[in-house]
């Protein structure tokens, strides 16, 4: 694990230990353990792209084999600390497949809180980012009644944590409960080969407000980021001077301004449910704005929980750029510059544009365990990949993928 997230926790454990004093040294502390996993397996049509759940993996079912069990398989476990009534840590590990092509374990979660009052907790470590309805549990396949969250919302963020500091405060107001979250941190994801990426300075708000059967939750976050994808290709067009330099301030990923806010609701009366999202992102560099939502509906008749969703991610800015100006160079600059161009249009049409229709059903085969099985129709659209990865030349937009999942999520 990091240094920047090492020395702060273990400096707010010994914080915490040393807090309990005397009367602590009487008590035993109350460890619990818990856990949970997915086994899946997806069959993709399409052949010259990858179907997956998120872009930080390094393969899924397509071009890479018809068949995966990469695209949703996972194992998590959870260990909890309750040193007393105020003090309590918590460390989550899941393994999953990475960008690196492993199953390497992973931190998900590793804090430590002080609740100050029953009603306001501070938290130190790394935590989960509140944003999207499945924040708290977004690793967790069996809390939610889908195979995957739609990616066409989920994927704006694929990163799930961050590490720094959050305040939460719960309240009512007249019949609603509410619940009101401040967070700062930053993340440093770890990524595949020489491939690097950071976010500094993440800061944010995020509202739950519920009455009875209804729960709404918005959210807003802003960050500095920073990569060096298309590293190369931007100190290329340097060598162009100002026209060249004036490109790659305008698209490089080097400390850029990220925001993104996000608006869900679930009503959930028991027999059935409705769900909605709609998400904004908004950037500085070549992954350009994008808006995002989906609706999805399910109705639970005794084990069974058949649903539909429909999703769609769209581009706000700029999916293409004319580059240098090709008749104002010299003969010999210009393969150079059109070849430049042409990689800085690739980056662009990167964004995603897609839309889904899925359906599918729950079985809850048996206490703490499900079976899912569900089919999504995925098109890309306006010559971007959508939310694929690993393309071939040979891959088309506007062309529809028949994706087909089954999934055994469990808890335990």
């Amino acid at each position: 694990m990091q240094q920047t997230l090492r020395r702060p926790i273990l400096c707010a454990f010994l914080l915490a230990l040393g807090a309990m004093g005397a009367a602590q040294a009487q008590e035993r502390p109350l460890w619990s353990v818990s856990g949970f996993g997915t086994v899946g397996a997806v069959h993709a049509s399409e052949r010259h792209a990858d179907y997956t759940s998120t872009v930080l993996r390094s393969k899924g079912a397509g071009v890479s084999g018809s068949w995966s069990a990469d695209v949703d398989s996972r194992l998590g476990m959870q260990l909890d600390l309750n040193l007393d009534k105020q003090w309590s840590a918590v460390l989550q590990v899941v393994s999953e497949l990475g960008l690196d092509n492993s199953y390497k374990p992973k931190v998900e979660w590793f804090n430590v809180k002080y609740q100050v009052t029953p009603e306001l907790a501070l938290r130190a470590g790394r935590v989960a980012l509140p944003v999207f309805l499945t924040a708290d549990y977004r690793r967790v396949g069996y809390a939610y009644p889908w195979v995957r969250p739609p990616v066409e919302s989920y994927g704006l963020i694929p990163v799930t944590n961050s590490d720094g500091v959050d305040a939460t405060l719960h309240w009512g107001l007249g019949g609603a409960r509410n619940t009101s979250q401040l967070f700062y941190g930053h993340d440093n994801p770890k990524l595949a080969g020489s491939l690097t990426a950071y976010a500094r300075g993440i800061v944010g708000v995020s509202h739950v407000s519920e009455w009875g059967a209804l729960s709404v939750r918005a959210s807003a976050i802003g960050a500095e980021v920073s990569s060096n994808l298309g590293e190369q290709l931007f100190r290329g067009f340097d060598s162009f001077g100002p026209a060249g330099q004036a490109i790659s301030r305008r698209w490089e990923m080097d400390h850029k301004r990220m925001r993104v806010a996000s608006i869900g609701m679930n009503y959930d009366p028991g027999d059935w449910f409705v769900m909605a999202e709609a998400a904004r992102l908004n950037t500085d560099f070549f992954f350009s704005s994008t808006r995002s939502g989906y609706v999805s509906a399910g109705w639970r008749w005794n084990a069974w929980t058949p649903y539909a969703t429909l999703a769609s991610v769209r581009a706000t800015g700029a999916t293409a750029d004319p580059g240098l100006p090709l008749g104002a160079l010299p003969p010999q600059a210009a393969p150079l510059a059109a070849a430049l161009n042409g990689g800085l249009n690739t980056l662009l049409s990167s964004i995603p544009q897609q839309d889904t229709a899925s359906a599918g059903v729950r079985w809850d085969l048996m206490p703490n365990a499900a079976l899912k099985l569900q089919y999504d129709r995925v098109t890309p659209r306006h010559g971007s990949r959508g939310t694929l990865i690993n393309q071939t030349p040979d891959f088309r937009s506007d062309r529809t993928a028949h994706v087909v999942s089954v999934a055994f999520d469990f808890v335990y």
